[in-house]
């Protein structure tokens, strides 16, 4: 089976591939879109890509595109804790507080560190990258221009990189959820030993009718009698114009053939519209050891 992947390897994408699907051959892709694309264009089987963070929300790129342009059906979620860590050349080992005057990575990483960037290195200008492992690969292949990268433990061995300063995120719970888009599951749930499974949910993509007034309180009203638990629910634009907006909802059920079908037709008979963007199992990657001081 061939994934692709948000990469380049080391980022905590790629952490998330391996450990979901350990036997599959890995490709990685510069952006979201190219990722997803992949699977259209049937260079892959499968695409893994973030869509939550505990600390930043939703990344709208997977969401919008996902829901806008390209209508994978979600087939698995992983949830993997997130440690950032600043990372320097080997070169600039004992010297980076002095000579460091860049920093480098993804916006969602410089953003879950914005405490320690202004407190330690507030005269550091901050640049961003398309992920953390681009950080490190620039890190590490321009010692001459003593940049620090901000990016994970596996970006720091893989790219040869000094740890200068560990756990560097504002928020010690910081995790994020990604999923993996296609039409295969690829690996067997009893292949994902090293995982530990949390349930399953349903994604529904619902736009509500313009002229019934109410019909959010009804849609929410038809999970509810049902006792259907809603994990999250979240608006995004319909970029059909200001004040359209259709609404993505997380159950924490599988597909059944009662409940959820009929909370749908229920929906349905409102007005409203309704897609289902997959119905899948849930992972958790669970913390390892603290990284070394």
């Amino acid at each position: 089976m061939k994934v692709g992947y948000l990469g380049p390897a080391g980022s905590f994408t790629h952490t998330a591939v391996r450990a979901l699907y350990p036997d599959a051959v890995l490709k990685d892709y510069k952006s979201i879109p190219d990722t997803i694309d992949a699977v259209k264009n049937e260079e892959t089987d499968a695409a893994l890509v973030p869509l939550e963070n505990t600390i930043e929300g939703s990344v709208n790129l997977t969401l919008d595109y996902l829901i806008h342009h390209e209508r994978l059906p979600i087939i698995k979620e992983l949830t993997i804790p997130i440690r950032q860590h600043l990372l320097v050349h080997p070169l600039l080992k004992d010297s980076w507080q002095d000579k460091v005057k860049v920093i480098f990575s993804h916006p969602h990483a410089i953003s879950q560190c914005h405490l320690f960037i202004r407190e330690h290195m507030p005269h550091a200008r901050v640049e961003y990258a398309g992920s953390t492992a681009a950080a490190a690969e620039y890190a590490s292949s321009h010692p001459d221009e003593a940049v620090a990268a901000i990016a994970n433990a596996g970006a720091a061995e893989l790219y040869g990189l000094h740890t200068a300063s560990n756990d560097i995120n504002d928020y010690v719970n910081n995790h994020t959820r990604f999923v993996a888009l296609g039409k295969n599951q690829g690996t067997t749930l009893a292949e994902l030993k090293e995982l530990k499974g949390t349930g399953s949910k349903t994604t529904v993509v619902i736009t509500l009718p313009e002229d019934h007034s109410g019909a959010l309180h009804q849609v929410l009203s038809a999970f509810a009698w049902r006792r259907l638990n809603l994990t999250k629910i979240e608006s995004r634009p319909m970029k059909t114009g200001l004040g359209n907006y259709l609404f993505i909802i997380d159950i924490s059920r599988e597909m059944d053939d009662v409940l959820l079908p009929g909370a749908i037709k229920e929906i349905e008979a409102l007005g409203c519209g309704v897609s289902i963007l997959g119905s899948y199992p849930c992972f958790l990657l669970e913390e390892k050891k603290p990284f070394p001081e």
